[in-house]
């Protein structure tokens, strides 16, 4: 199911999901201790890197 799953996207753009997920748990974690400006700049990272997979998805 995994191995489809990466056939079917591809490595860098699975590594990618990867990162934003790891992203949104750091964001999380540092909400929850009390660092919440702080989780608001690393979480307004994974809309950025989304967006730009989408725009190298489309000029391919």
């Amino acid at each position: 199911m995994i191995k489809s799953f990466v056939e079917k996207l591809g490595w860098i753009n699975v590594l990618m999901l990867v990162t934003v997920l790891s992203i949104i748990v750091v964001a999380e974690v540092l909400f929850f201790s009390g660092r919440k400006l702080d989780a608001i700049f690393i979480g307004f990272w994974a809309p950025t890197i989304l967006g730009f997979m989408n725009y190298l998805k489309i000029n391919q």
